[in-house]
C-alpha cells in the first residue's frame, strides 16, 4: 500500500477564492502587504485604514498586529487591476499592482482643463468628446506648427490661455498661465499635455516659443 500527496496548479476558481480573502470591506479593493489586522483578525486596506478609528467589521480597535500568514499568501497569488470593471484584464503580483494602476489605460481620466471647476471624469476615449461638448470655447488648430495670440495679457491677476493642437493623429492641450509677482512683474508657466497614455506621450517632444516685446523664450520638453 502506498500513500502520498501531490500538488497541482492553482485553478482559476481557487485563485479567485484566495483573492477574495484580501478584499477590503470599505472600498472593495485589496489589502496588500504590509497587512495589519484588528484584534479579531479582520483586515482593511492601507488607504482606508488611515481614515478609520475602529475596525469596520467588528467595530473593535484596529491595533497594529501584522498578519504574516496573509502576507505570505499574498506573495503567491495574482491580483486583478482595480480597473477590471472598466475593461483591464491585467493580473499582477502585489508588488507591481499599484505601479500598474498609476498608468493603466483603463483608469478614469480627469478633465484636463486648468482649474478645479470641472468635475468630469471618464475613460480616455471620451475625453475629447467631453472637451468638444462642454468646453466649446477652446479652439483647435491643425498642424505640427501653430501660432496663437495670447490676448488680454496685461490684465491684472492670473490669466489662463487654453488651446488644442491636432497633429500626428493625436490631440495636445496647450495651457499658458500668467501669474503676477511682486511690483507688477509677470511670470509665465506653460504645460503641453497629450490626450492619451503616458507611453504615447514619451514618443513626442514639443518646442514652445514665447515672443514678447523685444524678448523671446524657447524651451523643449516631453508632453505630460
Amino acid at each position: 500500500m502506498q500513500t502520498g500527496s501531490s500538488l497541482g496548479p492553482v485553478t482559476d476558481t481557487h485563485q479567485q477564492l484566495l483573492v477574495n480573502l484580501f478584499e477590503c470591506p470599505v472600498c472593495f479593493d485589496y489589502a496588500l502587504p504590509p497587512i495589519l489586522q484588528c484584534q479579531s483578525g479582520h483586515i482593511v486596506c492601507t488607504q482606508c485604514r488611515q481614515k478609520l478609528s475602529s475596525c469596520p467589521t467588528c467595530r473593535g480597535p484596529l491595533g497594529n498586529i501584522r498578519n504574516l500568514g496573509m502576507e505570505k499568501v499574498a506573495d503567491t497569488i495574482l491580483f486583478p487591476c482595480k480597473y477590471q470593471t472598466n475593461g483591464c484584464l491585467a493580473n499582477l503580483i502585489h508588488k507591481h499592482k499599484l505601479e500598474h494602476e498609476d498608468t493603466c489605460d483603463f483608469r478614469p481620466y480627469l478633465c484636463p482643463c486648468p482649474g478645479a471647476s470641472c468635475k468630469w471624469q471618464g475613460s480616455l476615449e471620451h475625453v475629447m468628446q467631453h472637451l468638444w461638448l462642454t468646453h466649446k470655447s477652446i479652439t483647435t488648430l491643425q498642424g505640427e506648427d501653430i501660432v496663437f495670440l495670447a490676448t488680454d495679457i496685461n490684465l491684472p491677476g492670473a490669466v489662463d490661455w487654453v488651446m488644442m493642437q491636432s497633429c500626428f493623429g493625436h490631440h495636445f492641450m496647450l495651457v499658458l498661465e500668467k501669474q503676477e509677482k511682486y511690483e507688477g512683474s509677470q511670470q509665465f508657466f506653460a504645460i503641453v499635455q497629450l490626450i492619451g497614455t503616458r507611453q504615447q506621450a514619451e514618443k513626442f517632444v514639443y518646442r514652445l516659443e514665447l515672443n514678447g516685446s523685444k524678448k523671446r523664450l524657447t524651451w523643449e520638453a516631453t508632453p505630460r
